[in-house]
């Protein structure tokens, strides 16, 4: 399925000579090529991309490449907020003043390729008539799937990563500047600021169309990131498809796990809502959590069953769908019990607390808890006891199928506010503020995320 990308055609030429690029991107996939910001025509392009392997490329190509700087290093974390600077100034008498590619405030210089423009080249940045593209490359290719935040393009001026972010004294860690004093030029924009709209926020009226796809707001952000369905781990060697940022998860027929979430708790209480989309086989969805020893020990766990399926691997507690069953495994054996609650059907949305305080999980449909094994309590009641004693004690959120030669597929909520691309319908309470979520967040929980790790 194509990405999601927005575009606008330049009207009026500006300074051809130097640009700044700034953006916050935050990465859904690996193993493909996925572009980010590109302006020209198929035949002649200026573009930002990260290629099939993570490294970034910034970048003219028209039949050759007229200059190109491509990293060594590869940029794969998928749960992490990257803020990305490219800055072209081809005045510099200096040819590596030229080009320059800026992450988290530290400028590159280990690169697997670098070609400097040649001095006063002309790029297609702020040509007229030519196309800007935010999300695919100007053939149409290489769409982008992830999150941008933040998005500030400048013409005329080769800024410095100090205007867009600083390094926080208490952290260390590079933070946002939300409101940067910027001068944007002829053909400048900002856009994406916490928000979906397209409408250029920098005062020069550049507004962008959304392309192909739905383009939806997410709570994931530079300043709290959260958790998303983890595309690094593929169980017992099946192939997971993700799509939606990660937020939608489709179990191999291989093997049967469809995501677990990229942050994994050891204590606090966290929420997160799982609407079942389909299923090949009725009866086979199955959700609940995983230790990280799941994760990292997939191929090699065994109990009564083939490894990867999360109902029968170790480390595993939850539901399947099948007769009600409640799973949970433990020291290399599986263990079930049938009619431990009333089912569940493809559209129901499934709600899971986890209590690391006190080694339980709940599980819930539709706004009620289980209790006495049917879906009746307004908080949560029946709980799985977790194995506090085994394995390493780092609790994910888990989805999947438990039979094999099916598939399900799930979407999460983990506080975004939407199931793939369709935004809750009634956003429930949260005490904590943190994430929207479709039901009530229960007491003493919250979302998921860097924010509520640190409640």
């Amino acid at each position: 399925m194509a990405s999601t990308y927005l575009s606008r055609t330049i009207s009026s030429s500006g300074n051809r000579k130097i640009m700044t690029f700034s953006a916050w991107i935050k990465r859904a996939i690996n193993g493909a090529t996925s572009c980010i910001f590109a302006t020209g025509t198929g035949s002649e392009r200026d573009m930002i991309l990260f290629e099939s392997d993570g490294k970034l490329q910034f970048s003219r190509y028209s039949g050759s490449y007229l200059y190109i700087l491509k990293t060594n290093r590869q940029f794969r974390d998928t749960n992490a907020w990257y803020h990305l600077m490219c800055v072209l100034d081809t005045t510099q008498g200096t040819e590596s003043n030229r080009a320059k590619i800026y992450v988290n405030g530290v400028q590159e210089t280990s690169f697997n390729t670098a070609t400097y423009p040649s001095q006063d080249y002309q790029t297609n940045y702020n040509q007229n008539t030519f196309t800007q593209y935010l999300g695919q490359d100007s053939d149409g290719n290489f769409d982008f799937d992830g999150c941008m935040s933040h998005v500030h393009y400048v013409d005329g001026t080769a800024y410095t990563p100090s205007t867009f972010g600083s390094t926080d004294a208490d952290t260390g860690e590079w933070s946002i500047n939300t409101s940067p004093s910027v001068t944007y030029g002829t053909n400048g924009f900002f856009l994406l600021k916490d928000d979906n709209a397209v409408t250029d926020r920098s005062g020069q009226g550049n507004n962008f169309t959304v392309g192909a796809g739905t383009l939806t707001k997410t709570e994931d952000n530079p300043s709290n990131v959260f958790a998303t369905l983890n595309p690094l781990f593929l169980a017992g060697g099946g192939t997971t498809t993700f799509s939606n940022g990660n937020t939608t998860g489709q179990s191999p027929t291989l093997q049967g796990c469809a995501g677990t979430s990229t942050i994994g708790v050891s204590s606090g209480k966290y929420y997160a809502e799982f609407k079942q989309v389909t299923e090949t086989s009725s009866g086979e969805g199955a959700i609940g959590i995983c230790d990280t020893y799941y994760i990292s020990n997939n191929s090699s766990l065994g109990g009564s069953s083939s490894p990867g399926y999360i109902e029968y691997s170790v480390s595993c507690f939850g539901y399947r769908n099948n007769n009600g069953d409640q799973f949970y495994s433990s020291s290399g054996s599986k263990y079930t019990s049938s009619n431990n609650h009333a089912g569940w059907s493809n559209g129901d949305i499934i709600m899971v607390a986890l209590d690391m305080d006190n080694n339980r999980v709940y599980l819930g449909k539709n706004g009620s808890w289980n209790a006495s094994n049917t879906w009746s309590s307004a908080t949560p009641s029946q709980y799985i006891t977790i194995d506090s004693t085994g394995f390493e004690g780092n609790y994910h959120f888990a989805i999947g199928d438990s039979s094999g030669g099916n598939s399900v597929t799930w979407n999460a909520n983990f506080g975004n506010g939407y199931f793939g691309t369709t935004q809750i319908s009634s956003e429930g309470t949260n005490a904590s503020g943190i994430g929207k979520f479709e039901y009530d967040v229960p007491t003493g929980y919250t979302a998921l995320s860097t924010k509520g790790l640190n409640l």
